[in-house]
């Protein structure tokens, strides 16, 4: 065998390279993108007709031209602005009480097995509360000022946060604790080098599950005990028999719900660009 026996092919050498395959330019119409756009549209527009032929009934299903106008309307008028400016201040204290002590001391239990061991039954036990049901104790305990509304939140929004947190922690493999340890890291190192950013996307998964809580709670506390905000809107709505403006509310409510989720996943994709998707 010669040398020129032993190289490659010449058939392989001038191989063109693999040509892949093109995609249809039709191939968007089945995308996931396309789809999460179109059935909702699809949904609307149904809707729209059903009202507009008279199948449904326009007094408890107004048709959705008539919730967009009677929704300009009211931010042209400062109405829908102002209750949800009100139902978002709410929500951000809540969070904010209820969210980081609820990160600190799922982080703490999820490094200390002890402090779970202890934990633990309490969270186990009191989880499965109606939140909601707790909300006359805050009532005589704080009054009908804004605290209570504002504490049942926070304690709505502490358990989704503290329970994903301490998931995200024990899926930390052990051997980066190993390496800290043998590295010398100290608990504060290792909180924030190891845990919290290992942790972090069950942590913001957390989060996400936290403000459909608290959105879900903010709404019967305003229901309740508030003369402001989105539930008081759709509560007032309702007693007065106004059907759009109680649309108007749920479909600001849905907004808020679904601009958060959008933030949860560009905050991931900043966060956590590791994660597999």
């Amino acid at each position: 065998m010669t040398a020129l026996d032993a190289g490659p092919r010449t058939e392989d050498a001038g191989a063109p390279p693999p040509v892949r395959p093109r995609r249809s330019r039709t191939a968007w119409l089945g995308s996931d993108r396309f789809l999460a756009v179109a059935t909702p549209v699809l949904v609307l527009v149904l809707w729209e007709a059903l009202a507009q032929v008279g199948i449904i009934d326009t007094r408890f299903f107004p048709a959705p031209s008539a919730i967009v106008v009677r929704g300009v309307e009211m931010l042209a008028s400062g109405e829908l602005v102002e209750h949800t400016w009100v139902s978002v201040r709410r929500l951000l204290i809540a969070i904010l009480i209820g969210g980081v002590p609820a990160l600190l001391l799922g982080l703490a239990m999820g490094l200390s097995r002890k402090l779970r061991a202890a934990l633990d039954p309490i969270i186990a036990a009191t989880y499965p509360v109606p939140k909601s049901a707790i909300f006359p104790l805050f009532l005589l305990v704080f009054g009908l000022g804004e605290a209570s509304k504002i504490a049942v939140v926070a304690v709505g929004v502490f358990y989704p946060i503290a329970v994903n947190t301490v998931a995200g922690v024990r899926e930390i493999a052990p051997i980066y604790h190993d390496v800290g340890t043998n590295f010398g890291a100290r608990r504060w190192q290792v909180f924030r080098t190891i845990a919290f950013p290992g942790a972090l996307p069950l942590i913001l998964t957390g989060f996400n599950l936290a403000f459909g809580m608290a959105l879900m709670l903010l709404v019967v506390a305003e229901m309740l005990g508030a003369k402001s905000g989105l539930g008081f809107l759709i509560w007032n709505s309702w007693q007065t028999f106004q059907v759009e403006n109680m649309y108007v509310g749920l479909v600001v409510i849905s907004l808020l719900g679904f601009l958060f989720a959008l933030l949860v996943k560009g905050l991931e994709g900043v966060l956590v660009p590791w994660r597999k998707r």
